[in-house]
């Protein structure tokens, strides 16, 4: 009966492991996104943009649609889950 229960609180491990890496690394905000990265200016290198750029985007809680293949290429390089293409349009602003 032992080895049931060390092998249950292996898969609650293993569960709340998963749910760590999916729900509270996804961003949940473009500011959320930026905020992945060490310092703003991190991001924007990554990004290719400069770092007024990158301020305005955190700023205006929207990230212009020329630069989402790069933030995308970005968060995959650096294993921030949920972004895409999709998930940006869906943060995007009108201005």
């Amino acid at each position: 009966m032992a080895s049931f229960k060390v092998y249950d609180f292996l898969l609650a491990r293993m569960s709340y492991v998963m749910y760590d890496a999916v729900m509270i690394t996804a961003p949940t905000s473009i500011s959320d996104l930026i905020a992945k990265w060490e310092t703003i200016g991190k991001f924007a290198d990554d990004v290719g943009c400069g770092y007024e750029a990158a301020r305005q985007m955190r700023r205006r809680q929207s990230i212009a649609p020329e630069h989402w293949a790069n933030v995308v290429g970005a968060c995959e390089r650096k294993g921030v889950p949920g972004v895409t293409m999709e998930w940006l349009a869906s943060q995007r602003v009108a201005a």
